[in-house]
């Protein structure tokens, strides 16, 4: 393990001390694991391929049917329920 160290204030530090049966130690340590987390994940690189794959299939599968009318089979099924 490494050391670092941070500058609080003083009312910040008071607060601080209120609440010592919690490790702050932990807290800081989360806190910065969780933001390492966030900015690598912005930093991923984007697979350009596979997005344009993803926009074709996306597309292909709002184009209409020929021959298929949503207007009749939401009314079938409609009518199947009751």
């Amino acid at each position: 393990m490494e050391i670092i160290t941070a500058r609080i204030d003083k009312e910040t530090k008071e607060k601080m001390k209120k609440f010592s049966y919690i490790n702050w130690s932990d807290v800081i340590r989360e806190s910065v694991l969780k933001r390492l987390r966030d900015e690598e994940s912005r930093e991923r690189v984007i697979d350009k391929e596979a997005v344009a794959e993803g926009i074709t299939k996306a597309a292909m599968i709002r184009k209409s049917s020929i021959g298929w009318n949503s207007t009749e089979e939401i009314r079938k099924w409609r009518d199947i329920k009751r």
